[in-house]
C-alpha cells in the first residue's frame, strides 16, 4: 500500500498549475495499483465486485471519504463495478492531492472483504 494513503488531501484554491512531466510520473509510479493516468489530466480506476450491493457499499464509502477529505471524484456505479475518475476540478488537472485521494480509495478497497459491511468510522 502506498505511503500516500497516510497523508491528507490539501484543498486546492486554484491559481496553481496542474502537475506535469517528471513529478506527475513519479506520483503515478508511487500510486501504482491499477490507476491509469489519462492524458496527463486525470486518474481512472475500475473496481470489480461480486454483486451490486458490494459495489454500492463501496460507492457509499467512497462518498464518505470524499466528504472527509474535501476532495470529490466522479463515480460511475453499475452492477459489480465502480469506476472512479479523479482530478482537481478547480485547475482542470492533477495535483498531489489527487494521488493521495486515489491511494486512500485503494486502502478502502483493501480493507473490505467480499460480503462484508463497510468498516465503521469510530
Amino acid at each position: 500500500m502506498s505511503e500516500l494513503a497516510s497523508r491528507q488531501c490539501d484543498p486546492c484554491k486554484g491559481g496553481v498549475p496542474p502537475l506535469g512531466g517528471a513529478p506527475l510520473r513519479a506520483l503515478h509510479d508511487e500510486l501504482g495499483s491499477g490507476w491509469k493516468l489519462v492524458d496527463d489530466h486525470h486518474l481512472a480506476k475500475e473496481y470489480r465486485f461480486a454483486n451490486f450491493r458490494e459495489a454500492l457499499d463501496f460507492t457509499n464509502q467512497v462518498g464518505e471519504l470524499a466528504e472527509e477529505q474535501g476532495h470529490h471524484p466522479d463515480i460511475e456505479l453499475s452492477w459489480g463495478r465502480v469506476k472512479l475518475l479523479v482530478w482537481t476540478h478547480k485547475i482542470d488537472g492533477l495535483t498531489e492531492s489527487d494521488f493521495i485521494w486515489a491511494a486512500k480509495a485503494d486502502r478502502l478497497r483493501s480493507e473490505r472483504t467480499p460480503g462484508s459491511k463497510a468498516p465503521s468510522r469510530s
